[in-house]
């Protein structure tokens, strides 16, 4: 009985907020009418539907030749190309991200440094993918070499932060028993801070790796290899069945990468 009652006393005295709920959902539809306000439907375009069914169709009945052929304008080619750009982009990148989170971590670096490297990698990461691909084509020139250098500048920007983060969760415990011991800085991060780094490492990676498969097909569009340019060409002279065939094969990696990805992370994650 006395619990009872004590258990409804705790009840009684809980904290009241009805009235912080009720502000943030009226600051929410304030948000969501003023947003909407700026964004007016104008119907259809002109060919809008024809463009839709064109595509549908497309990915009915692909050119199946384009599927299995071994030309340089054929999908395995432009798949396979895609595929490196994405996976050299994202080695490049991870491997750069960890001398650039430890140097942005103010619990190991001094804050001064710490900084600095924090303001580096927000600029990196304050640019989308597409600007850094119209950056480095001038540069570069257009053609795969541009593709992997602009996903390797993005990957360090999203890597790096959260690299930062599994950093920030580490047990410092065992840094300070290294650092009773006698060990140098390099052998704290050798012996302390990789071994308990590289699941969330290869995690990210593997995660990254993922998004930047989709990012360089977009990035084809501007003349940064890949599959994307011959896919906009397509659309534009409304080649559909070609269209399918690149969307086919676009659906069919994502799929294979997807699973392969889903199950090493589980691998990492409990061991199964």
């Amino acid at each position: 009985m006395q619990n009872t009652v004590k258990i409804q006393e705790k009840y009684d005295a809980r904290p009241r907020k009805w009235w912080m709920y009720m502000l943030f959902a009226l600051a929410m539809c304030a948000l969501l009418t003023w947003s909407a306000s700026s964004v007016t439907f104008k119907g259809m375009a002109a060919k809008g539907s024809e463009v839709a069914k064109g595509i549908f169709w497309g990915l009915v009945k692909p050119d199946w030749n384009m599927i299995f052929t071994t030309s340089k304008d054929g999908v395995p080619f432009l798949l396979m190309e895609t595929v490196c750009i994405a996976l050299l982009g994202t080695v490049v990148g991870g491997v750069l991200a960890l001398p650039f989170s430890f140097l942005a971590s103010p619990n190991i670096m001094p804050k001064p440094i710490a900084v600095i490297f924090n303001a580096l990698i927000l600029l990196i990461r304050t640019l989308p993918s597409m600007v850094w691909a119209l950056v480095w084509i001038r540069v570069t020139g257009p053609g795969a070499f541009c593709g992997v250098i602009t996903q390797s500048i993005c990957s360090i920007g999203m890597i790096s932060k959260m690299y930062m983060t599994a950093i920030a969760d580490l047990d410092t415990s065992i840094l300070e028993s290294l650092d009773a011991s006698g060990c140098t800085a390099f052998q704290k991060i050798r012996y302390g801070i990789i071994p308990q780094l590289t699941p969330n490492i290869i995690s990210t990676v593997i995660y990254r790796f993922d998004i930047n498969i989709k990012d360089a097909a977009t990035l084809g569009i501007v003349g940064a290899g890949g599959i994307g340019a011959a896919l906009i060409q397509c659309i534009n002279s409304r080649r559909w069945t070609m269209v399918g065939s690149f969307i086919f094969a676009m659906i069919l990696l994502m799929l294979v990468i997807e699973y392969a990805s889903t199950r090493i992370r589980r691998k990492l994650a409990r061991g199964q």
